[in-house]
């Protein structure tokens, strides 16, 4: 595998820190900011969102550029707008920071990706796609606990200052290792990317992406929160369990990493029903320390299982659209990052207990099952469709 793919997965790693983090700082940024806890968690909308409009608006503004180039560039207003995050008055100027950020990482995403595809022959995509996503796991295993136990010793701005610092550390690799020069610029137009993205089974695929890691993201969103006031951890093993959810998520991406290419459909719907079967027994089991911990490990090895297939397969979907293709799959994760959340704050707000998003992450789970099947009944039609003129033609010779 060349060494750049690895490096555009670190850089998903530390900017993927600063998506998930907040996790693990709501309740201090809540108090530090006056605000609600659910109120901070629309802090995590605000980014989902800036992913939502940055992801394909970027990937076409850059699709001319030398993918080096764009991903330098993405990393730089990522950087700033975080040491301004840092060093906010208030949640307005931290609000507008989260979506600049989201924006950058949006844009990076799809550049990523389709550097990632174009450097490994086409039986090596999965496998590629895997590793770059793997950056996001591994902030889930490192970097998100990481943030939180610095925001426990110090505060959630410390954390703002670690993923700034750690992103330039990034943005200098990538200036070293990843290919360069006019010849890495994008290799279609706008009109012939746009001409790739027109099938119906493509659309169906971004649909699974948004109900998968919307119910991934409700119940992670609020896991702090519901660990130490309804599980009854305390506070300064809260990273711990974070971490071990990521540990979950590393074990589910390996095995996803396997299984996409080969079945992907399959891999989406067995991990979709386990998704939707554990946020059921979460929900139900929510006061039990140690249940609630077990299931914290299989909620991430479920809910990552899909992601190397959810990431591939778009490709697969539609060769002819790389960049865009992977930048509208980028916005349709974070379509269920911005929903997700709210209608979990809104369960909060409502008075039915954090254990209700896990209500929700069941509920999307279930329609994201839905929707695989779906999938599952067009491909056959494909398939069918392709294989009735041959027989045809068979029969007349």
């Amino acid at each position: 595998m060349p060494p750049a793919v690895y490096i555009v997965g670190l850089g998903i790693f530390t900017q993927g820190t600063s998506e998930f983090m907040l996790s693990g700082l709501l309740p201090g940024m809540a108090a530090d900011l006056g605000v609600s806890i659910p109120d901070a968690g629309l802090l995590i909308s605000a980014f989902a969102i800036g992913m939502v409009v940055g992801a394909p608006l970027l990937a076409v503004a850059t699709l001319s550029w030398p993918r080096r180039t764009a991903l330098v560039s993405l990393q730089a207003v990522f950087v700033v707008a975080h040491v301004i995050g840092a060093l906010a008055p208030g949640y307005g100027v931290l609000f507008v920071t989260r979506v600049v950020s989201a924006l950058a990482y949006a844009g990076y995403w799809g550049v990523a990706v389709a550097t990632a595809v174009a450097l490994v022959p086409p039986a090596a995509k999965g496998k590629a796609v895997a590793i770059v996503a793997g950056g996001l796991t591994l902030a889930t295993v490192v970097g998100v606990p990481a943030g939180t136990l610095l925001s426990q010793y110090s505060s959630w701005r410390a954390a703002f200052w670690a993923v700034a610092a750690a992103t330039v550390v990034s943005l200098v690799c990538t200036l070293l290792v990843v290919p360069g020069g006019r010849g890495e610029a994008g290799r279609t137009s706008v009109k012939a990317e746009l001409r790739g993205m027109a099938r119906p089974q493509l659309w169906l695929s971004y649909a699974i992406t948004a109900f998968t890691f919307g119910a991934v993201i409700v119940t992670f969103s609020y896991l702090a929160p519901l660990l130490t006031d309804v599980s009854g951890v305390s506070e300064g093993w809260v990273p711990a369990v974070l971490a071990l959810f990521g540990v979950g998520g590393m074990v589910g991406l390996v095995i996803g990493g396997r299984t996409a290419e080969v079945r992907p459909l399959r891999t989406l719907g067995l991990g979709l029903g386990a998704l939707a079967l554990f946020s059921v027994l979460l929900a139900l089991t929510a006061r039990s320390t140690v249940v609630v911990i077990g299931l914290v490990f299989l909620l991430g090895l479920v809910g990552y299982v899909t992601n190397p297939a959810l990431q591939s397969r778009v490709f697969t979907l539609a060769p002819a659209a790389p960049t865009l293709t992977g930048a509208t799959n980028t916005a349709a994760f974070n379509v269920g990052n911005t929903v997700a959340p709210l209608i979990g704050g809104l369960t909060i707000d409502a008075g039915l207990g954090y254990a209700s998003v896990a209500w929700v992450g069941a509920a999307l789970a279930t329609a994201g099952a839905a929707a695989v099947l779906w999938a599952a009944r067009l491909e056959r039609a494909e398939r069918g469709a392709v294989t009735e003129p041959r027989e045809r033609t068979r029969v007349a010779a």
